[in-house]
């Protein structure tokens, strides 16, 4: 091996990988919280789907939180939208299918919510039939929940009634 060999070898071992990694980021890295919104899919249906705490997704939906490659995959899925649509471009909208998908779920929030509310069975059979027409058209649509009609959510700090209130363990039991 020749000396300018060795040197070329020791400037490559003295290389510092941490020069290549930056701590700061300042700048968005994915949409990631603004596709969630507009797919109109809640964090506690991603924490069920990722088996993770509803804590550790706000953190990670952060637009500078780093993420690994795997795990922006697996928010792909629980998402249903191609992975580089939650990576930050240009300003660029969302894909064309994925806004269809999205338009097409706050449409059958909308079409769950009227027949969830509607006492007039006319009303309610034109809803089922709009549902029944949605479902053709995109069948993973089929179980979409209406939009939220009380209140203001809780918090994650805040308890439900249940605790404001004594229950027998025998409801908890069963039979």
């Amino acid at each position: 091996m020749s000396i300018s060999e060795l040197d070329y070898e020791q400037d490559q071992d003295s290389v510092d990988p941490s020069q290549f990694i930056d701590d700061d980021i300042d700048h968005p890295l994915h949409r990631i919280k603004e596709v969630r919104h507009q797919q109109g899919v809640s964090l506690r249906r991603v924490a069920m789907l990722l088996r993770t705490e509803v804590r550790e997704l706000r953190r990670e939906e952060e637009e500078t939180s780093d993420l690994p490659l795997s795990r922006l995959y697996q928010w792909q899925r629980a998402l249903e939208v191609p992975v580089a649509d939650l990576l930050v471009d240009s300003g660029a909208p969302l894909s064309a299918p994925v806004m269809e998908r999205a338009r097409l779920v706050r449409v059958m929030k909308t079409v769950a919510a009227i027949m969830e509310k509607s006492q007039n069975t006319s009303i309610q059979r034109l809803a089922q039939t709009l549902v029944d027409q949605l479902v053709e058209i995109m069948p993973e649509l089929k179980g979409i929940n209406p939009w939220h009609s009380v209140g203001q959510r809780r918090s994650l700090d805040e308890y439900g009634r249940i605790v404001e209130r004594s229950y027998s363990d025998d409801i908890w039991r069963e039979r």
